[in-house]
């Protein structure tokens, strides 16, 4: 199968990282190869792209489609919270500008066997972003306490009937094991009032999603290695973010605002005495969103929204 992404916010993405010809970039979720492919287009003797991404899928299909720009495209495999070491490894320390695309692919969600969707119900519940890794949403499912199932689909769910949720999954597992979407999704829906699944989306969306932050450890992923992110970036040198989540939105707005203003003196200080120096400036006051045209040419899009971060001089 194809590995097929439309790149979310591609034209807005591009214009904010301000692409030098000579510009060292990263793409720290390759994916298809989408952002990635238009840096490379706008680079000239002396640029490079540095594609990062987990998924064997996305580095073979990126692989491909990036084949042309030769030498200036170097794709690893590895999880964007080793990109320091993945660039420390290849000779680079400071880089011009950093895109992070959040968002789980079309590929992702479109082949059964990944197991990211409730829409195929015979696939299994698998959801790794990284095949290497040996924990998958069928072990958090059948594994984890009532309470813990609570907390993440109400926490990376917020779904007002998680505690109800989390009460028949555990009831349910007594009988027999949870495998496929299928039966997990039927599990949901016999725990949701019927009149609320008529009008609040598909039911199984949010418990879905929860699993797959619980199980990639996606928001603890990001959280952890913005700074470092920011670290890394040369003066005048930007970092892009696209989440697709408002938890995800708000740990980069925070940490944003926190590199832009570090300062923790009390307010009515005159002068600031904690020696914290800001790192930069927020680009984007509001986050960008996706335009008319792209919502009705990508529904996916719909929840997406792009952040911008420069390095101070």
């Amino acid at each position: 199968m194809e590995f097929n992404h439309y790149s979310v916010l591609l034209r807005e993405t591009i214009e904010n990282l301000n692409v030098r010809p000579d510009g060292i970039y990263v793409d720290g979720t390759l994916g298809g190869g989408g952002h990635a492919c238009e840096v490379l287009k706008r680079l000239g003797n002396g640029g490079r792209l540095i594609g990062i991404d987990q998924d064997a899928d996305a580095i073979r299909a990126a692989g491909e489609r990036l084949a042309e720009f030769g030498d200036k495209a170097t794709l690893i495999r590895s999880n964007y919270a080793d990109m320091k070491e993945c660039l420390s490894d290849i000779g680079i320390q400071k880089v011009d500008g950093i895109v992070l695309d959040l968002g789980v692919s079309s590929f992702q969600l479109d082949t059964p066997e990944r197991g990211f969707t409730y829409r195929n119900p015979e696939a299994p519940l698998d959801m790794r972003m990284d095949d290497r890794q040996t924990q998958t949403a069928k072990d958090i499912i059948n594994g984890y306490s009532e309470m813990e199932l609570y907390r993440i689909i109400r926490d990376y769910g917020e779904d007002r009937f998680a505690k109800n949720i989390a009460k028949h999954i555990v009831r349910a597992r007594e009988t027999k094991e949870i495998s496929t979407a299928g039966e997990l999704t039927e599990i949901i829906q016999s725990s949701i009032p019927k009149k609320i699944q008529v009008t609040g989306g598909h039911p199984a969306k949010r418990t879905f999603q929860a699993i797959r932050i619980e199980l990639n450890h996606e928001l603890e992923v990001l959280k952890d290695n913005l700074d470092t992110m920011i670290e890394l970036l040369a003066p005048g040198g930007r970092i892009c973010v696209i989440t697709f989540h408002s938890l995800e939105d708000r740990i980069v707005k925070a940490n944003f605002k926190r590199n832009e203003n570090p300062c923790t003196c009390p307010s009515d200080f005159p002068v600031c005495v904690c020696g914290k120096v800001s790192k930069g400036k927020v680009i984007t006051k509001k986050p960008i969103l996706p335009s008319e045209q792209e919502l009705a040419e990508n529904t996916r899009s719909k929840s997406a929204k792009l952040r911008v971060f420069e390095k101070s001089s």
